[in-house]
């Protein structure tokens, strides 16, 4: 006899051993439709996972990050099985859009060597039905722990070297966790479900030259989320892809080869010189229409907008124009006076956790000549105080940074013909393997828990506890707007990841056992063991990536 304990200090006794599975038939949760892992003692499990003595549980469902990453991890698992057994070639993740992972087919044609072969709407349908065939037969997906020798066996006979190389090079004796479907296996970075069953909510659409998976969302767990690829968007990931193909740095193991000739730095030269290549083409389009008095630059959090902005005033007085720089942040209301989110705390992502009115009476009285007194916040005390005056003269050109740099409600307060409109965000991650990409929503939560901590007194474990609400907000005010962007910036960079290996790691491992973001610090640091070191000293003092690790010769 044994007793399992729930997070709401409920109990269940049990006789036997009790897989997660049966346990949620017998105490059903209360989104047991949207249940996929279990956290037992605190660790992340498969629902295939048994458990023989106390305990203490949770569910995992699809409203967590975790939950998640379970879900798109085994419903990737399904979509490579189905290539293979559709089209019989290799396929690769390569990144997100509008809420999908976007894949790619490996294949050469013949004759086209080097190409990437288009995937046709009628192979997207051919594979869409045999996943759904794969999915209705409810095949078991079952976690088979193996020597890493014998991993390393199977994935180069199976033509995926990349994936052997990469499990040698840490080379760690300890076994790995393969997950087992149709005859077919492969290894994600975190538990699958039980069966594919639990994958009906999906969808599979075309989009040239490849075709984007679609799942649930943590704001819509039991839906798909409306579906609106971006063609500009759409151009910018497959130049970026094109880019990095060039370069021969695709995947984890060209990273580890990179380092390992000079120790990442021809990696930080050729990333930093692409940021520059961009700043100069959107200061010379900027420029093509002499009208423009404004700059608005928006992005998700820990995009990079503050050194991004920097950067453009540079290039802008270059080119003989008088830039200034303003931070929406600096607009935020008193905390006391913030709006509340459905908990009861501080909504800093909306809107409205902005001085709207003061901030449309300084954008009116700049563009009509007069002097106006910018406020200052000071994210310590949560204060809002008088900051610096400024007055625009004749070849001024006021940058404006934030969130909401975008929003109707901010944009519409300038006149058209007066302002232009850049997009920032990281949007290319780098693969560590065919199937298994790193998110860019990954890294932006690196780079703030390193800044944050640093710099703004927060805990990583704060920071991961608000994530899941920075992201939603993210979803809901900042990405619906890009379409009033002129110019889209991808703030990647090839090098970022083992840039901050080292402070990451030191700071989720840090991160207390009982802590309910525990199991999403652990999923990290499976990710960041993949990973290079390089020397942050190699960094250069103005790059994008000083905003997070500090030590920018910009004032930030």
């Amino acid at each position: 006899m044994f007793k399992i304990t729930f997070e709401d200090n409920t109990e269940y006794s049990c006789q036997a051993p009790i897989t997660g599975e049966e346990l949620l038939k017998a105490v059903p949760a209360k989104n047991t439709a949207t249940v996929v892992a279990w956290h037992v003692n605190h660790f992340l499990r498969p629902l295939s996972w048994t458990v023989d003595s106390d305990a203490e549980v949770e569910w995992v469902d699809l409203t967590s990050m975790e939950g998640m990453n379970v879900y798109q991890s085994s419903l990737s698992f399904v979509l490579a099985i189905a290539v293979k057994h559709v089209l019989h070639t290799p396929v690769r993740v390569t990144n997100s859009i509008s809420e999908g992972l976007f894949w790619i087919l490996e294949r050469q044609p013949a004759g086209g060597a080097g190409k990437t072969p288009e995937i046709t709407a009628e192979q997207t349908a051919q594979v869409k039905a045999e996943m759904k065939r794969l999915i209705a037969q409810n095949l078991p997906i079952i976690p088979e722990l193996t020597p890493v020798d014998k991993a390393m066996q199977y994935f180069r006979s199976i033509g995926r070297g990349s994936k052997a190389k990469l499990l040698g090079i840490n080379m760690s004796s300890a076994p790995i966790m393969l997950a087992s479907c149709d005859g077919e296996k492969d290894m994600f970075y975190s538990p699958l479900v039980p069966s594919t069953g639990y994958l009906k909510n999906f969808e599979l659409s075309w989009l040239a030259p490849g075709m984007v998976l679609r799942y649930p969302t943590t704001q819509t767990p039991q839906c798909l989320p409306p579906y609106h690829p971006s063609k500009k968007l759409q151009k910018v990931f497959l130049d970026y892809a094109d880019w990095m193909r060039k370069l021969n740095v695709v995947n984890m193991v060209q990273i580890w080869e990179a380092v390992a000739r000079d120790g990442g730095r021809e990696l930080i030269l050729v990333s930093e010189a692409l940021h520059a290549q961009q700043i100069a083409a959107i200061t010379s389009d900027f420029l093509s229409e002499s009208g423009r008095r404004i700059i608005t630059i928006a992005g998700p959090s820990a995009s990079g907008k503050t050194t991004t902005s920097h950067k453009l005033r540079v290039q802008l007085r270059v080119c003989e124009k008088h830039p200034v720089a303003i931070s929406l942040d600096d607009y935020f209301l008193d905390r006391d006076k913030s709006p509340r989110d459905a908990d009861g705390n501080p909504n800093f992502e909306c809107v409205e956790a902005l001085n709207l009115e003061m901030l449309n009476d300084n954008f009116r009285d700049l563009l009509a000549g007069k002097t106006v007194q910018l406020p200052r916040f000071n994210f310590y005390t949560g204060k809002s105080s008088p900051g610096r005056t400024l007055k625009l003269e004749k070849d001024d050109v006021v940058i404006v940074e934030g969130l909401h740099g975008l929003n109707d409600r901010i944009v519409g307060m300038i006149p058209r013909e007066r302002r232009y409109g850049i997009f920032l965000c990281p949007m290319t991650g780098i693969n560590l393997d065919k199937h298994t990409r790193t998110s860019t929503t990954d890294h932006r939560l690196l780079r703030r828990m390193i800044r944050d901590y640093s710099t703004r007194g927060n805990s990583p474990e704060k920071t991961l506890k608000s994530w899941p609400s920075v992201v939603r907000g993210a979803m809901q005010y900042v990405f619906p707007f890009q379409q009033n962007a002129d110019a889209i910036f991808n703030s990647s960079l090839l090098y970022e990841l083992p840039v901050m290996r080292v402070q990451a790691e030191i700071l989720l491992r840090g991160i207390p056992a009982g802590s309910p973001v525990y199991g999403e610090a652990m999923r990290l640091l499976r990710i960041l063991h993949d990973v290079p070191i390089i020397d942050p000293a190699h960094v250069p003092s103005n790059s994008l990536m000083r905003e997070f690790i500090g030590g920018s010769i910009i004032e930030l």
